[in-house]
């Protein structure tokens, strides 16, 4: 836990705010803190693949684990978003501590409320009780798992595979370029007349002696200056020609790219990152398949797909293998992968996110948003990764989570996952075939 949290402090200092001065160390205490227990957990999971300590020793790590994940995902970092946004408007700097509480009673309200559509559990729960939390922080970390999973299942390919690429040849660039140079030289000619306008009217003494009310305005809107020419009509051109060059300088930036990019499938690397399009393609088109037979047919695997994968095999091949064996050390490589990719996707797709939005006002409160999504997404993670497990192991986590309707979730992510993936492909289809548009419009 402390290597876990020594990592999780370095990627807060090193990569999230290092372009920034002011930094609150409550901020960076919590995030590092949720991401050492949320690692931890993943680290009990291969425990219990593994046979390392005791079981009542595991049993116990997991308890105290999953106590403080929800003691910070529920009460401590929701209670300080709240503060941080208030701190941020002025009017309500005296009383920040109070509404910083109305915010936190706010989300806890609708927090519990979240629960009542959804068979999540058993009914004889108490409301402080593990499974209580867990089942709704469950809910909205599986909806964020499904909604990213559906979405990279459909983008990896897309951003892979050479096929998807436009052929944009060095004419095409050259054109552009020329076009967006034409384009500035226009709104520097245009911006001179503006100047020499101005000048002129300022030798003249029209600037101080300006016509002030309603009729001087409408009058300096109509009045033409040197040699008739009017500057509203003149700026509103040059605003659209900025706006013009704007998109072709967009253009330009993104055929580079492309142009790149097709130079670069070109390359050994660049071809087996294409033959991995092709994998992943056949993946996505498959997982859809499932998910939709999962839907209709409302079912959810009982055996791990190891162990499955195995017996079909073995029983196919009518050979002599040790299956409980190697479905524990195949589980153990499987669920490491599973894990080390979720955490390292993850924190990517974090420091993207807290690049595009962050400022020096906003960003307590985007790392504290992020620290409360990865917290739910590993939580949710143990929930579906229980099934990829062999049934021996998962005993001490069913244990520990309780009377959850783990079958639920299941379906729920699949669900999810399905219209997320087929908005994918629809999103992606529609921006793939205006691309060429835009491009000869422009």
């Amino acid at each position: 836990q402390v290597l876990f949290f020594g990592f999780g402090w370095l990627f807060f200092m090193r990569k999230l705010f290092k372009d920034y001065e002011v930094r609150q160390y409550v901020v960076q205490v919590i995030f590092s803190v949720t991401f050492a227990f949320s690692c931890t957990m993943f680290e009990l999971i291969i425990f219990e693949i593994l046979g390392v300590l005791n079981s009542s020793s595991r049993y116990f790590h997991w308890k105290l684990n999953l106590c403080v994940i929800l003691l910070i995902l529920v009460f401590m970092v929701p209670f300080y978003i709240g503060y941080f946004v208030v701190s941020n408007i002025r009017l309500l700097h005296r009383q920040k501590l109070l509404f910083a509480c109305v915010l936190w009673l706010t989300f806890m309200y609708f927090f519990w409320k979240l629960g009542d559509p959804f068979p999540i559990l058993s009914p004889k729960h108490g409301i402080l009780s593990i499974e209580q939390l867990i089942s709704r922080v469950g809910v909205i970390g599986v909806t964020l798992m499904a909604l990213l999973s559906g979405f990279g299942a459909v983008n990896c390919p897309y951003t892979y595979m050479s096929y998807f690429l436009r052929n944009v040849t060095d004419a095409d660039i050259l054109a552009l370029e020329r076009r967006l140079l034409q384009t500035m030289d226009m709104i520097v000619s245009k911006k001179k007349r503006i100047a020499v306008a101005h000048r002129t009217m300022f030798q003249r003494g029209e600037v101080h002696n300006k016509p002030t009310g309603f009729w001087g305005m409408i009058k300096s809107v109509t009045t033409s200056v040197a040699g008739s020419e009017n500057l509203s009509l003149i700026q509103q051109e040059v605003d659209a020609l900025e706006e013009l060059s704007r998109q072709l300088f967009l253009e330009t930036a993104d055929l580079h790219a492309t142009k790149e990019r097709i130079e670069y499938s070109k390359t050994f690397q660049g071809k087996y990152f294409n033959f991995l399009g092709y994998f992943f393609s056949i993946y996505c088109v498959w997982k859809i398949f499932m998910a939709t037979i999962n839907i209709v047919f409302d079912r959810v695997g009982k055996t791990d797909p190891v162990t499955r994968g195995i017996e079909i095999t073995v029983n196919y091949l009518g050979i002599q293998f040790d299956v409980k064996f190697w479905s524990q050390h195949i589980s153990f490589i499987l669920v490491g992968i599973i894990i080390v990719t979720s955490i390292r996707g993850l924190l990517i797709t974090l420091t993207k996110f807290f690049y595009a939005i962050s400022s020096s006002k906003s960003s307590n409160v985007i790392v504290l948003l992020l620290a409360q999504i990865m917290g739910m997404y590993f939580v949710s993670s143990v929930l579906l990764i229980r099934m990829s497990m062999p049934l021996e192991y998962r005993t001490i986590i069913t244990e520990v989570l309780g009377e959850l309707q783990f079958n639920f979730y299941h379906r729920w992510f699949d669900v999810i996952f399905l219209v997320s993936a087929l908005s994918s492909i629809l999103f992606l289809y529609l921006a793939h075939k205006q691309a060429p548009e835009k491009h000869m419009a422009v």
